[in-house]
């Protein structure tokens, strides 16, 4: 029996599992096993060149879907830079490819958000429906998001590969708070990885869960295999924060080029951004992923590498979290007592929507 929420409800989708939009790993590849697996693929627009390689990328992964009925979303993050792509034609680009599922993150997201919400293909004979999940990390964020008009939030606590903000929450207490101060579903980001996470989520409030880590881990992930054995291999302490003098910190996998962006900001004064420009290259970030040098450059893992052991197919994957997550909940419902007995209980897991 799959576990139904108001995610899976509201997209279509057979497991409340979504795909981080991942840089130069969200393409047709993985995006397609997992939409196939039932849970939401998710390509990343910046991965690719231009507005009109998205349009390529969203049909190649139709095409490797064949006759699945999966979804796949696109992730528009919006970055700081003087010279910002064309964000706008992105999202035009995908939904003239039929796109009606986007991920929001990152800087000012309000006029993207707001195109998102009322561009009308020249395909399309009306507005259609639109869902957007917008990424956030404090919860004064997601209620800023949450008055825009977003469908669902992505609540991404400090264990998260990439940008975690400065406030150092953990995602236990995001969540709980947002339980308490969100009016629209919410999924959990960052520190998740497996059934456990899946059902503690799920406890805490959450509609589901997005993972990114997990997900670069494998067989259809498009990054070299040497880096999914180190993933493997690591631990959750063989992550580092780098940008911490900066304040626009980001969790990256701890190797030498990290270490060396760590030693140089930790130097009297500091560094500046054009001090360490060429050791996070994005550039240098893609080797790491297309030749499997792990030293190469900067590349995101989360501290969930800790507890990654395997490399499985998207469809093995998925499906297995979720049956782990039910047994840890029938577990738990076995081994607790709570006033009311089995009732009680029976009605906690009713209004949690398992």
């Amino acid at each position: 029996m799959p576990i139904t929420t108001e995610l899976t409800r509201m997209l279509g989708i057979t497991h409340p599992i979504v795909q981080g939009g991942m840089q130069w790993v969200g393409t047709p590849p993985l995006a397609a096993a997992v939409a196939s697996a039932g849970a939401l693929g998710m390509l990343t627009a910046l991965t690719q060149p231009s507005p009109d390689a998205l349009r390529e990328a969203i049909k190649e992964t139709k095409r490797r879907m064949g006759n699945s009925r999966g979804k796949f979303g696109v992730n528009i993050t919006l970055l700081p830079s003087i010279s910002p792509p064309d964000y706008a034609g992105y999202v035009k680009a995908a939904m003239d490819e039929g796109v009606e599922i986007f991920e929001t993150a990152g800087n000012n997201p309000g006029p993207i958000i707001k195109l998102i919400q009322s561009y009308i293909s020249p395909n399309a004979d009306a507005l259609p429906k639109r869902y957007i999940i917008h990424k956030c990390v404090t919860i004064r964020h997601a209620l800023s998001g949450q008055k825009m008009g977003v469908d669902c939030l992505s609540i991404d606590g400090f264990e998260c590969a990439g940008h975690p903000g400065e406030e150092d929450i953990g995602g236990l207490v995001l969540l709980a708070r947002a339980a308490k101060e969100l009016k629209i579903p919410y999924i959990a980001s960052g520190g998740i990885a497996d059934g456990r996470g899946l059902a503690s989520a799920l406890t805490l409030g959450a509609a589901g869960i997005n993972m990114g880590t997990r997900f670069m881990c494998t067989v259809e992930s498009p990054i070299h295999q040497n880096i999914k054995e180190k993933i493997v291999a690591s631990t959750e302490q063989d992550t580092v924060h780098i940008f911490r003098s900066l304040r626009n910190t980001a969790r990256v996998f701890k190797n030498a080029v990290s270490m060396e962006v760590v030693r140089l900001e930790r130097r009297p004064g500091g560094a500046k951004f054009e001090d360490l420009r060429e050791l996070v290259s994005g550039q240098r970030g893609r080797k790491v992923y297309e030749d499997g040098d792990s030293d190469a450059g900067i590349w995101s893992a989360g501290i969930t590498v800790g507890l990654i052991n395997d490399i499985p197919t998207c469809e093995e994957l998925v499906p297995r979290i979720v049956r782990e997550a039910e047994e840890i909940i029938r577990g738990v419902s076995a081994s607790i007592s709570i006033d009311g007995g089995q009732e009680a209980w029976d009605k906690v897991t009713r209004e949690s929507k398992l």
